[in-house]
């Protein structure tokens, strides 16, 4: 997935038991079982293509899925990180982490998405994983600007972000066709010198969970 010219790819992050790797082609039965397990929990707020969830999420829709992020990440447009939980010695696919979108230059900016299985959520693995992600693209990855975009019904999405202390900073009408209709989005923000007086997100992170 390296490019000539890709800051901060290929890359491995990881804090405690969460760990974020690049996605590999032998992710397809792991990933697949993960989705299919979550439909419910996921499928209203995703601008998912048509058809049948599990068709859509089957390992033989992973290897299309897989190619188009390696080409992403391969021309410095995306950073997609597989989630992982490493547990008893052994590692567990548990959810998505992907800073898309990424614009250098003068912007050097980038939105991120992200989802979880819901079998570990409440567990702070992904605002670990997001903040994991957030500081690499601050650091190696050369970014200033990070960017979430979260449908205002999305409550346990919407946490993530404001327990990490992303700015609410828009109201888009509209924003995005999912789930059978246009779905107005709220905008969240941070920029680097938000984070930099604390060590970066991640140790903001660290200190939210120590004192809650």
């Amino acid at each position: 997935m390296l490019g000539a010219t890709t800051p901060g790819w290929p890359a491995v992050l990881s804090d405690g038991a969460v760990l974020l790797r690049p996605y590999k082609r032998g992710d397809a039965r792991a990933w697949s079982e993960v989705r299919i397990a979550n439909q419910a929990w996921l499928a209203p707020w995703e601008s998912a293509p048509p058809g049948p969830w599990a068709e859509m999420n089957s390992p033989r829709t992973y290897g299309y899925v897989y190619r188009d992020m390696k080409r992403a990440a391969r021309n410095g447009d995306s950073m997609p990180f597989a989630v992982c939980l490493v547990e008893n010695g052994r590692e567990r696919l548990v959810g998505h982490v992907n800073l898309g979108n990424i614009v250098r230059r003068a912007f050097a900016s980038a939105y991120a998405g992200y989802w979880v299985d819901h079998r570990v959520a409440g567990r702070g693995v992904i605002p670990t994983a997001l903040a994991l992600a957030v500081d690499h693209a601050f650091g190696p990855g050369g970014l200033h600007r990070i960017e979430v975009n979260i449908r205002p019904e999305n409550g346990p999405s919407r946490r993530v972000v404001e327990k990490l202390g992303f700015r609410e900073e828009a109201y888009h009408q509209r924003y995005m066709h999912i789930d059978g209709g246009w779905r107005d989005h709220l905008g969240y923000a941070m920029t680097s010198e938000e984070v930099a007086g604390e060590g970066g997100l991640l140790a903001r992170w660290r200190r939210i969970r120590t004192s809650s």
